[in-house]
């Protein structure tokens, strides 16, 4: 009998007219794990947590959550299953608050008395109870990041797909960030991540995908994948290489 992965997904391709965004990719994530996501820009990264979290639908290939396959579904419908994303542009909604904000991904499984105690406590964890009623545009672009973390949290995920959540951090913040992931970890939730910066990635990362023109090209422990010539030369550069 095969091994039943957190999430798995085979041959994994998807065109936009004649561009090909992702080509055959297959990957898997088991439960604990933080995997990281790396490659060039328009690598087609963001396009497999598009089509991992059902904003796209895949040209071919199968996707798998705790071994049921969820291609077709939607949305909201995977999120109730248990995948949660965040993404690269903030979107909060910028006439509630803090708190009203994270709530709302709350409700996805949850009733009016339980979403506010769960919605308290993933404050509480991400460090922004402090600002709970403060609305998203006096937030710093540090704690807005964090915003959009907590409210795919709220959703209670099993896993939790994060899109270049450091991404123009300072190096104090990126620090903060870095901890803040780790401890999300450390809470039940395993992670999936997409990031460019490489410090970042290779601290966090138990396993880390290459993608390089919509294909996998390079998979393995940070160490591994910071040896590889072809990943080194396509994406990397030889300051990344280990020794």
């Amino acid at each position: 009998m095969s091994e039943v992965h957190l999430l798995e997904v085979e041959n994994l391709s998807k065109s936009f007219g004649g561009l090909t965004a992702t080509s055959d990719v297959n990957l898997h994530i088991d439960k604990g794990e933080i995997v990281g996501l790396i490659g060039p820009n328009g690598a087609g990264k963001t396009t497999i947590f598009n089509l991992v979290s059902g904003f796209l639908p895949a040209d071919r290939g199968i996707i798998k959550f705790k071994g049921q396959v969820i291609n077709g579904l939607k949305p909201n419908q995977i999120c109730k299953l248990g995948i949660a994303r965040t993404f690269q542009t903030l979107r909060p909604l910028l006439e509630l608050t803090v708190f009203k904000n994270t709530m709302v991904g709350a409700y996805n499984r949850l009733g009016q008395k339980e979403a506010k105690k769960w919605t308290a406590e993933v404050l509480n964890l991400t460090g922004l109870w402090p600002k709970r009623e403060i609305l998203p545009k006096h937030l710093t672009v540090a704690d807005r990041k964090v915003l959009e973390l907590a409210r795919a949290m709220a959703s209670q995920p099993a896993v939790l797909l994060l899109d270049e959540t450091v991404a123009g951090l300072t190096p104090t913040e990126t620090m903060v960030m870095i901890k803040l992931i780790k401890k999300i970890q450390e809470s039940g939730i395993t992670i999936c991540m997409i990031e460019h910066v490489m410090r970042t990635i290779m601290s966090l990362s138990d396993r880390i995908y290459v993608i390089h023109h919509g294909e996998k090209i390079s998979e393995g422990t940070p160490a591994e994948v910071s040896k590889d010539p072809g990943v080194i030369r396509a994406y990397l550069g030889d300051e990344y290489a280990l020794t």
